[in-house]
């Protein structure tokens, strides 16, 4: 009914604000963030958080879906481009922004019990479809014929590694251009890479803290 339609749009509302706070805290705080503070961050009702999601795993699985929504944006601009290689490698830096942006929410969401479970369902929403872009960028003779699907989640590992060992947030963009021009088959003239921001102290001391246990990082 017509005067009802305030209240969707306001519960709408509420739910978009509940996932951006919830994106904010688990990002900074990891699990031990609770509803409670989710609630907090977002200045609303702890009531109002818990109408939407009964606890905190029906929220970090509405962040997920979010996420991955994301991710297949990325992948369906890649393969709307008239050129191929254009489209897979814009998908390619998408993803990894959306990565970029979500670095410590990710490790919520996927080193949890459900992290296999959740990282099953990206490769079924965007599997095809990254497969697709690597086929038509192939067959235009833009990208090496041995590049495999496989190949791409790993270089997103890649990619994310660099941000996590020198804490510039930025920085993985520079590595990327880098990788993406190895995947051609005949560069073209070379576009200028993003700059070098690390400092050398923070250059030595990443590498050396990448030799520690993930645990033993950032412990004085």
């Amino acid at each position: 009914m017509p005067e009802r339609q305030p209240l969707r749009r306001d519960a709408e509302r509420n739910r978009r604000r509940v996932l951006a706070a919830a994106r904010e805290v688990f990002r900074d705080h990891g699990t031990a963030a609770t509803l409670n503070d989710v609630a907090r961050h977002a200045r609303l009702g702890v009531g109002t958080v818990y109408r939407r999601f009964a606890n905190k795993e029906e929220l970090i699985d509405a962040l997920f879906d979010d996420m991955v929504d994301k991710i297949d944006a990325c992948t369906q601009r890649g393969l709307a481009a008239d050129d191929a290689w254009v489209g897979l490698k814009e998908c390619l830096i998408g993803v990894c922004e959306v990565q970029a942006f979500d670095r410590g929410l990710r490790e919520v969401m996927l080193g949890t019990g459900k992290g296999p479970e959740r990282q099953a369902q990206v490769h079924e929403r965007v599997g095809d479809a990254v497969a697709e872009l690597l086929r038509r960028a192939q067959n235009e003779g833009t990208l090496r014929p041995d590049i495999v699907s496989g190949d791409i989640p790993l270089i997103q590992l890649m990619v994310a590694a660099i941000t996590d060992h020198t804490g510039q947030p930025e920085q993985w963009r520079r590595y990327l251009a880098l990788v993406i021009e190895g995947m051609r088959v005949h560069p073209g003239p070379m576009a200028p890479l993003p700059p070098f921001a690390a400092a050398e102290e923070d250059l030595q001391n990443a590498i050396l803290a990448s030799s520690l246990p993930h645990g033993a990082r950032g412990t004085g």
